[in-house]
């Protein structure tokens, strides 16, 4: 029946009301196999078909397959396998494209804006895309890419920051266009007997392929039984969905290998897997997390975010544009030839930050997180909303590199002493040479360091 329908939607691709009359049977028919599991037990979907079917309406494909490759190959690391993505292209209905997100930190970065994107350009090529909140794989834990076993999470923190994702998710998805699921949906309720079987289905030598797994085995760290099961859970999801695409970032890569190889099993056409590029956090080293506090966070304050971007070096600045920027590769080139050309990277720079605060706020607000870096540490003005507090002390005065650690403006006297020797603390917009400089109790100061770190302070006796 399957293979009748293809070669249907292969003479009537052009014909919009007959591939959206096909792709509601189809979505239908998706939404009743979640909850078909090998056992021949049924669930009851009917809410799940009147939500994904009313996601559907006015559903249309208005690109050809080359234009779409082209555009999907943008910003995209490995494409596995492209020949078989274009077969399903050509079949003219909208495939289904699915990306998981483990809940495991309450807020989004841009690290999860380059799948993101990519998501949003399979909305806008007409396909239907998943934004599969792993409720249930976020108790297990997601091992790739860690040396030690991940301590689980409660209820609580799932919950919360399942809300998080579902308000901040549409800062780049259409939400008319995106459909949210948890794969709390097809597990939760699931006999210790289906997980064995599941179990069954892959081998431990297959697992321990894993490089991450291969080199803690090797290194005799403990790898908890549980871990083996992250990536057969994560690969039931698209049987359960039965995606045609799964996208996830380069690290991920073995776990998306893992449910197209279920699929086969499950005696459904193998999903594509297309991975993309993992972004460096501000370190430019390692890879952008919350817990490194590296990160970027689409929820922070405008200020935050601009002057966040502006502390990344300028060799960093061309990845972003690479993976976050919407501006086509065309004009980024532009941009790197004008510097060549003798341009100031600052500038470009400051493009780039207001490109990203725009995004996540608006233009007025990217305007002003502008103008208020420009006043705050090129002209060396006080910003408005500065962080004023009072410190006291017991003894006359206070000395400067105590006073910074307390102040919360550096997280040790070392560092304290560091940053005056690099000449990056100043007093009242003075460079200050002496660490052990004393500060008078009863006295009102500005105190920065570095770039981003300021506060005026009063020193009080107490």
């Amino acid at each position: 029946m399957h293979s009748g329908l293809t070669a249907g939607w292969e003479i009537l691709s052009n014909l919009n009301f007959f591939v959206s009359l096909i792709t509601y049977w189809q979505y239908w028919c998706l939404a009743v196999s979640d909850f078909i599991f090998s056992d021949g037990h049924f669930r009851n979907c009917r809410h799940h078909q009147i939500r994904i079917l009313d996601k559907l309406k006015g559903f249309t494909l208005s690109f050809s397959v080359e234009e779409s490759l082209e555009i999907i190959r943008r910003g995209t690391d490995e494409i596995l396998l492209e020949k078989e993505l274009e077969n399903r292209l050509l079949s003219g209905r909208p495939l289904q494209i699915k990306a998981g997100f483990d809940p495991t930190a309450p807020d989004l970065h841009l690290g999860h804006i380059v799948l993101l994107e990519k998501m949003r350009q399979f909305q806008q090529l007409g396909h239907h895309v998943t934004f599969l909140i792993g409720d249930f794989t976020g108790r297990i834990g997601d091992p790739s890419g860690k040396s030690v076993t991940r301590p689980p999470m409660t209820e609580e923190e799932i919950q919360f920051n399942s809300i998080t994702y579902q308000e901040q998710v549409f800062k780049v998805l259409d939400p008319k266009k995106t459909i949210i699921r948890y794969n709390s949906e097809w597990f939760m309720n699931q006999n210790a007997g289906m997980m064995v079987q599941l179990a069954s289905r892959y081998t431990v030598a297959r697992m321990l392929e894993r490089d991450d797994f291969k080199k803690r085995f090797s290194n005799q760290q403990p790898i908890a039984i549980h871990e083996f099961l992250y990536p057969l859970v994560q690969g039931y999801d698209s049987v359960a969905l039965r995606a045609d695409v799964e996208l996830g970032g380069t690290d991920q890569k073995f776990n998306l290998l893992v449910g197209r190889e279920l699929q086969k099993q499950f005696a459904q056409s193998p999903q594509i897997v297309i991975t993309v590029p993992l972004l460096e956090g501000l370190d430019g080293v390692q890879k952008m997390s919350k817990s490194l506090g590296n990160y970027i966070g689409i929820d922070e304050p405008p200020d935050e975010i601009f002057g966040k971007v502006m502390s990344i070096s300028d060799k960093l600045m061309w990845r972003y544009y690479q993976l976050v920027s919407s501006r086509a590769p065309s004009a980024i080139n532009e941009l790197k030839k004008a510097t060549e050309a003798g341009m100031n990277p600052r500038d470009v720079k400051y493009s780039l930050a207001k490109e990203i605060v725009e995004r996540f706020h608006s233009k007025s607000e990217a305007n002003r997180a502008f103008e208020n870096f420009v006043n705050r540490f090129q002209k060396g003005k006080v910003p408005d909303d500065i962080v004023s507090q009072a410190l006291y002390v017991s003894e006359p005065g206070v000395a400067l590199a105590n006073l910074l650690k307390n102040a919360g403006l550096v997280q040790s006297t070392s560092e304290a002493h560091r940053m005056v020797k690099q000449g990056a603390v100043r007093i009242d917009n003075v460079r200050v040479e002496n660490s052990r400089k004393m500060i008078p109790v009863d006295s009102v100061h500005v105190f920065r360091v570095g770039k981003r770190k300021i506060a005026k302070i009063e020193i009080r006796a107490g």
